[in-house]
């Protein structure tokens, strides 16, 4: 437990994750994982160099998978391709999001016709709505990207609409208009600074989501591409062999499932700082 003359130097949006402290380090340690990981791979993470499935040994800690690669080379890569596709539809989402709902909050005559779009997408089921556009556009990168963030960005945008409606009565934002300011100016300077506790309690929401819909997509074969090193990938392409050697398989689904998890409790620390529960975002994909 921190003590609390030691938690007040403590910087504010660190002291703002509350109860999180566990799931910060958690996703601390994958993140750099992720990121370094690949320096310290013993083998290529596409070459072969062994037989398929064999246990794990001295030379090879994590066995090998399918296809006679090393499980843990793989695994030490695999983490920066879902990290960056994450984070990357997580912010896509929040800049069409934001675009939205502060346009949906502050302009009347925008208002009906925008949340009429919101609920009309809102109502496509997730996954049938990613798999659409993948199918639609093709199984490249940038198209998982595009699809998941789209996918983020109705609930989003709901969200910022609804904390703009509620800070735009507010005397301050009326002064703003009074003066006649520009309405980027507004959304810039008066609304966005004060919703913005909001939005960072709700993006890590997001992120989870993107880290389970891209590994998802992964899984089910509609994502990267082979021999790209990801944990999805990996728990897809070894799942047959299990038995034989479970690392292969257990060890990305664990990684997968910390990541989400860790910045989940970071997202729930800060909702409960804030005095809200993430359990009412909805989940879009």
């Amino acid at each position: 437990m921190i003590d609390p003359l030691r938690r007040r130097r403590l910087p504010r949006w660190i002291r703002q994750l509350g109860a999180s402290p566990v799931g910060l380090g958690i996703g601390a340690a994958i993140v750099i994982l992720a990121l370094i990981g690949p320096y310290f791979a013993p083998y290529s993470q596409t070459g072969s160099i062994a037989l398929p499935y064999l246990e794990p040994s001295q030379d090879y800690l994590l066995g090998t998978d399918a296809l006679g690669r090393d499980v843990l080379s793989r695994v030490l890569w695999g983490g920066r391709h879902l990290l960056v596709l994450a984070a990357v539809s997580t912010l896509l989402a929040l800049a069409l999001g934001l675009a939205i709902g502060l346009t949906a909050g502050l302009v009347r005559r925008a208002d009906w016709f925008l949340v009429r779009i919101l609920d009309v997408w809102l109502a496509m089921p997730g996954i049938l709505f990613v798999l659409v556009i993948i199918a639609s556009f093709g199984r490249s990168t940038a198209v998982v990207v595009a699809a998941v963030g789209a996918g983020l960005t109705p609930s989003l945008a709901r969200l910022v609409r609804a904390a703009t409606l509620e800070v735009s009565v507010r005397g301050y934002v009326e002064a703003a208009i009074a003066r006649g300011e520009r309405l980027p100016a507004i959304m810039w300077r008066e609304i966005l600074p004060n919703i913005r506790t909001v939005l960072l309690a709700d993006v890590g929401i997001r992120f989870t989501i993107a880290v389970l819909s891209i590994a998802g997509l992964n899984f089910l074969g509609v994502g990267l591409k082979p021999p790209a090193a990801d944990w999805g990938v990996m728990v897809s392409e070894n799942r047959e062999g299990l038995e034989v050697n479970p690392a292969a398989v257990l060890v990305p689904a664990l990684l997968v499932a910390l990541l989400a998890v860790s910045s989940n409790l970071v997202a729930d620390g800060v909702a409960h700082s804030l005095g809200r529960s993430t359990d009412t975002n909805p989940a879009r994909v």
